[in-house]
């Protein structure tokens, strides 16, 4: 028997910008079809808000599929809500249930600053992948994509660390709002390749120098950063880039 639609209570935060004082709001949402996402549940409450002549609630969202990254929202605890392996778009209010109080926050670290509401800063993202997150451009004429023989296994890694969305969900779950899970899946995605060999040295320290001149804490070996990771991100990649770095490190002309 197909469930019926809700009506729900929803606590969310709301904050005019990272300077002010933020609080949890509420608001009732009725006639949620339990086939909607949470986005659009969230669509039709910032209607109702419109309605009755409130701001509507600021989020993050963009492609709705799961690829982008974009829609980082805290739901009762946890990043991207209470499903394993999915992202907030993905998320559907047959998760939840007739009479339910959700609630809903931003992400919550020093290096995400909020800039409305649920939306948060994550830029610092995109500076440490433009610090060494490349390879070297040649501008000739491409090889043949087989002339480049690559272990299956290492090519496996390769795309399994690529499927990093960026979303900050490790960020979230990490008590010490640790970047390390997404930076080892960056840096692994290139040096497990050949293509990512001319940067390989450079790219593991000054990405995590970048990460650690952002404001990010250090990991906490507790693996929730891959828990709450809605694409499964390995822990095996912080193991990779601690042996990169410290490879690096041990060559360095700075030391």
């Amino acid at each position: 028997m197909s469930q019926g639609n809700m009506n729900l209570t929803l606590k969310v935060w709301r904050q005019k910008n990272k300077n002010a004082e933020g609080r949890l709001e509420t608001y009732k949402v009725n006639g949620i079809s339990p086939d909607m996402s949470f986005l659009e549940m969230f669509d039709v409450l910032n209607e109702k808000l419109i309605t009755d002549g409130i701001e509507p609630v600021a989020f993050d969202h963009d492609c709705r599929e799961g690829i982008c990254g974009m829609c980082s929202m805290y739901i009762n605890g946890r990043p991207h809500g209470p499903k394993t392996g999915v992202t907030t778009c993905q998320l559907h209010m047959r998760s939840f249930s007739d009479g339910d109080t959700i609630v809903v926050e931003p992400w919550r670290a020093s290096a995400f600053p909020v800039v409305k509401d649920l939306a948060v800063n994550r830029s610092a993202f995109d500076r440490i992948m433009a610090s060494g997150g490349y390879v070297s451009v040649n501008t000739g004429s491409a090889r043949d994509a087989n002339s480049t023989p690559i272990p299956k296994d290492d090519a496996d890694e390769a795309f399994m660390s690529a499927a990093c969305i960026g979303c900050g969900a490790c960020v979230a779950a990490c008590k010490n709002a640790s970047a390390m899970l997404f930076v080892s899946a960056k840096v692994s995605q290139y040096s497990l390749l050949p293509q990512g060999q001319a940067e390989r040295k450079m790219r593991a320290e000054k990405m995590v120098a970048q990460m650690d001149a952002e404001g990010f804490g250090s990991c906490t070996n507790t693996g929730a950063c891959y828990a709450e990771c809605p694409k499964g991100i390995s822990l095996e990649n912080i193991a990779r880039l601690n042996q990169e770095y410290l490879g690096a490190r041990l060559t360095s002309d700075t030391m």
